[in-house]
């Protein structure tokens, strides 16, 4: 899998994802902070690499189709502490393969994981 955090995540949580078959990389470790949502997007499709965010400006499949891209993971946690993060992602997102994130858009939430595909709609 080819990952992407946004730069609200901090560095420890991509070590969560960290693995053989993953390719993590990461909005500050490209020096891309402070882009625009549009110019993140367009960068992750370029790369074929799944978002990863806490910001719900991407949930927004009309301006982010998650369809014509590899995927987007929204981290929705009330208090979002690095353990908690961490905790989130371990549990979620190491299972996750590239057929079941292609082309959607994932909320995941504390104790839930909200799908919207959009080919279903």
């Amino acid at each position: 899998m080819r990952w992407k955090l946004d730069e609200n995540l901090a560095p420890a949580v991509a070590k969560c994802l960290a693995a053989p078959a993953h390719d993590v990389a990461s909005v500050v470790g490209e020096h891309l902070s402070g882009c625009t949502d549009e110019t993140l997007y367009r960068r992750c499709v370029a790369e074929r690499r799944v978002l990863v965010t806490l910001d719900l400006d991407f949930a927004n499949p009309i301006r982010f189709p998650p369809d014509i891209e590899p995927g987007i993971v929204i981290l929705r946690v009330g208090r979002p502490t690095l353990r908690a993060l961490q905790t989130m992602v371990e549990r979620v997102l190491p299972a996750a393969t590239a057929p079941q994130l292609s082309g959607n858009l994932w909320i995941v939430e504390p104790d839930r994981l909200r799908v919207y595909n959009p080919r279903e709609t």
